[in-house]
């Protein structure tokens, strides 16, 4: 966005790593302070004094908001924040932002693209070919799963598995979701569990937020339901699985295969998951294009100059949707 607001007195903490297209624009916009971490122990007085913002890719916790005392807005980099503490931030009168919509069809692409690798096995395919064996032992094997009269199930239908479910149904493919209520003005079928849902597909594609309410949310009893021929997909959170029950089905032919793309304690990946030849892994790259976390950057420091010169942020998250700006 364009802006004649002077915001350079303006004080924003970046802890952590944040991406270089965000902080060239904080920097040349707002007086920009850089930090290790978000950890309280790092705010010095002065900082305390004066610091009224936050731009951050990482977690922001309760402890390091309340060491200071001036904060008026978080913008988080990403569309999931569940590593920012905005119930407190809310009861604080703090704003929390963060970055939908630009990211929404890019991580919609990868969803089906992992979905692709997982069901056809394109990168063992291609492996494969550049070992050589292509021209030594024949064709590479006909893949035992296809796309082809598969059933869709949608965990988290917000922007995102919208779009995913749209590029689904180009695809052929009848779609279902669960959520913890059923959307207005969508016809796909709704299952008030998640357990229900994957009973009745053979596709199970998680786009769920992290959260207490989603952890391990696809366990167990989930992939049982799923079956022999399902096929999961997490382009979502990686603390909503139960990574050692999937680990399981996935090696003693509960369900068929696994596509990931999110970790619950990344960039650590499980050797049970690692090791296993019916699982196609991805290092969390759903919005990696320059294009799109160039979009993300930006949204960030337009959430920034919008809060400093309206007083009102571009897409405020639900927990601080009701704090107003101090002046």
């Amino acid at each position: 966005m364009t802006d004649t607001h002077d915001f350079s007195q303006i004080t924003i903490l970046v802890p952590g790593k944040l991406s270089d297209h965000a902080g060239k624009r904080i920097d040349k916009t707002f007086d920009m302070v850089l930090l290790e971490s978000a950890d309280p122990a790092k705010i010095t007085p002065d900082l305390a004094a004066k610091a009224r913002g936050i731009a951050a890719f990482d977690g922001i916790g309760a402890a390091f908001m309340d060491a200071l005392p001036k904060l008026e807005i978080v913008a988080s980099f990403g569309v999931g924040y569940d590593s920012v503490d905005a119930a407190h931030a809310g009861k604080r009168g703090v704003m929390v932002t963060n970055t939908p919509d630009v990211l929404t069809e890019e991580v919609a692409d990868t969803a089906l693209g992992l979905l692709i690798n997982t069901v056809r096995e394109l990168p063992r395919a291609e492996n494969y070919l550049r070992e050589g064996r292509w021209q030594k032992e024949g064709p590479y094997r006909l893949t035992p799963a296809t796309l082809r009269g598969r059933k869709a199930g949608i965990f988290g239908m917000g922007r995102i598995g919208m779009a995913i479910a749209r590029r689904l149904e180009a695809f052929g493919l009848p779609v279902a979701y669960h959520n913890r209520r059923q959307v207005e003005g969508i016809a796909y079928e709704y299952h008030k569990t998640l357990v229900s849902l994957a009973g009745a597909v053979d596709t199970l594609i998680s786009v769920a937020p992290g959260g207490a309410s989603t952890l391990k949310a696809v366990n167990a009893e989930v992939l049982s339901a799923l079956g022999p021929k399902g096929v999961f997909v997490n382009i979502g959170r990686g603390s909503t699985v139960d990574e050692d029950a999937l680990a399981v089905s996935l090696r003693n032919g509960t369900i068929l295969a696994a596509g990931l793309d999110v970790f619950a304690d990344e960039p650590k990946v499980p050797k049970a998951l690692l090791d296993l030849p019916n699982a196609s892994l991805l290092p969390h790259v759903g919005s990696a294009s320059v294009h799109t976390r160039n979009a993300m950057a930006d949204l960030v420091v337009d959430n920034l100059e919008s809060w400093f010169s309206k007083g009102e942020p571009l897409t405020a998250v639900p927990e601080t949707a009701h704090v107003k700006a101090k002046n």
